[in-house]
């Protein structure tokens, strides 16, 4: 290929709306699997720190049970202090005498080397490490857990608090500057970010790591969002297109969890972060060849950040998207640590209980893309939000990891509803009460997001504290079912023009009032 048909190529390259749509959903999904991996991957890793001699999967079977199995092949008189093997070399009897030799001598050694506190042994009791017994360390790991909610849940908000900080700021700017930079920026920032995740060891540095995250998935998101609304002016179009692009955050919702907890298993902790990053590193050249980050100035007079904060219609629209992600958020700290707790799941199930939901996400989001636009956004979003508190209800009542399937399923589905409607709708919003710049209407409704997934897990772990897992999710449900019929005004919000006249007939009716008064003075 020559110089000038490379030249021709790759002009076309970037003037196709397809390959923009691809470059977004690939940046939403990259950033949405950093997202998710964690979910299985801090809560033991955390534990594995404060642990490091018992982790949470072979807590017992590396100390309780082994060392239980050890003292079970002796009888230890009652009176006799247990403190070295020497005190029962003679008054010690093996239970059967072919446990009589070397490797049993050492065994001894072990288990007096750890200084067991208990000068008798049942048969059939295991004791750990620090002389406490199997139920007696279940109990001990149940307020472990629970306190630990809390730290992993600040870790996760943090994240969606710093982005909800940067969203104001980056939405304005990409008025001034174009979203191209700030799209590019988003990328750096975020490899950075997976670089830190796959080599932080302690939990100020993995919560740095989450909070510079909020960063780069502000720039990618404002500036994603934005640059398909420009791209698509068309509202059945811009619906599928979003549609699409939302299919890639759901994507990496769907891969995250499992990815993450697959890899942590059987590869180790910096694995599942190597391999973002060099995926992130991919897209970046990608955005540098077909975006060519520059400067680009709009012509268009651009609705100010105030204008359309006090504009209730896209209040409501953004509230919708609050209140339908705030449940999962919710579950991302709590769900592994409750299902360790009540199921004792292992690290691939904790992973595998978001599946289903990722998976009904992504159909929710591609289906209601075109469908959404047919049968009215608002009524997509009533339902989704109804649908969402009754299998918010439904999750505590499961006793096993297949109990889960069913209302995580229809809690994903149900917030595709919800997001593939509410995100064309904010851009319609102000197609027809302001002007057709898209930066701050899509800096808003990642604020929305952000509001639940800061809320939500910052919450989480006080919540389950106070109030227990099952009423925390009962709370969010019913908020669920308050808010959706407000989703009725949302049916035929008035347009610019109407606004106008909304306007100028109330100046009028106030000055022939004001000039009827005046008449009757006279």
């Amino acid at each position: 290929m020559g110089g000038a048909e490379w030249g021709g190529w790759l002009q076309r390259c970037r003037e196709s709306r397809r390959l923009i749509l691809v470059i977004v959903a690939i940046a939403l999904l990259l950033d949405n699997m950093l997202l998710t991996a964690v979910v299985p991957i801090i809560p033991e890793f955390l534990y594995d720190i404060k642990h490091p001699n018992a982790t949470l999967s072979q807590q017992f079977e590396g100390s309780g049970h082994a060392r239980a199995a050890i003292a079970s092949n002796y009888r230890i008189p009652n009176g006799i202090k247990a403190t070295s093997p020497s005190a029962i070399t003679s008054s010690t009897t093996p239970k059967c005498p072919c446990a009589v030799n070397r490797s049993n001598d050492s065994q001894l050694e072990f288990l007096y080397a750890t200084n067991l506190p208990t000068t008798d042994f049942p048969d059939n009791t295991a004791v750990n490490s620090e002389g406490l017994s199997e139920a007696q360390e279940k109990e001990q790991r149940h307020r472990e857990l629970l306190e630990e909610t809390v730290a992993v849940g600040i870790m996760f908000a943090s994240k969606a608090f710093v982005q909800l900080l940067a969203n104001p700021i980056v939405g304005p700017l990409t008025h001034k500057i174009g979203y191209s930079i700030p799209m590019f920026t988003g990328f750096i920032i975020m490899f950075l970010s997976t670089l830190i995740f796959a080599f932080g060891r302690s939990y100020g540095i993995l919560f740095l790591a989450r909070a510079l995250q909020g960063i780069g998935s502000s720039c990618s998101s404002v500036s994603g969002m934005g640059m398909l609304a420009e791209r698509y002016q068309d509202d059945k179009e811009r619906g599928n297109a979003m549609g699409i692009a939302l299919g890639g955050l759901a994507l990496g919702v769907l891969i995250g969890p499992p990815f993450g907890g697959v890899m942590y298993e059987f590869v180790g902790k910096s694995a599942p972060f190597l391999v973002l990053s060099a995926l992130a590193l991919g897209d970046g050249i990608l955005q540098l060849l077909v975006l060519q980050p520059s400067v680009v100035y709009t012509e268009a007079d651009p609705p100010s950040l105030k204008a359309l904060v006090t504009d209730p219609y896209i209040v409501l629209a953004a509230g919708a998207i609050t209140f339908a992600n705030m449940g999962i958020a919710m579950l991302e700290p709590s769900l592994p640590i409750w299902m360790m707790d009540t199921m004792g799941a292992s690290r691939w199930e904790q992973g595998a209980a978001f599946l289903p939901a990722s998976i009904s996400y992504l159909i929710g989001t591609n289906l209601f893309g075109p469908l959404g636009h047919k049968m009215g956004r608002w009524l997509a979003s009533l339902i989704g939000l109804v649908v969402i508190g009754i299998c918010l209800m439904c999750i505590p009542l499961a006793t096993s990891i297949d109990h889960l399937i069913v209302p995580n399923a229809g809690l994903g589905f149900a917030i595709g509803m919800v997001d593939s409607s509410i995100m064309p709708e904010l851009g319609y919003l102000v197609d027809i009460r302001h002007s057709a710049v898209y930066g701050s209407v899509y800096a808003i409704g990642d604020v929305a997001f952000c509001l639940g997934f800061a809320i939500g897990p910052a919450l989480s772990g006080t919540l389950v504290n106070s109030i227990g897992f099952e009423w925390m999710l009962f709370g969010i449900a019913i908020l669920n079912f308050l808010y959706a019929p407000l989703m009725y005004f949302l049916r035929a919000p008035p347009t610019k023009e109407e606004k106008k006249s909304l306007i100028i007939g109330e100046k009028s009716s106030v000055r022939y009032v004001t000039y009827q008064n005046e008449e009757e003075e006279q």
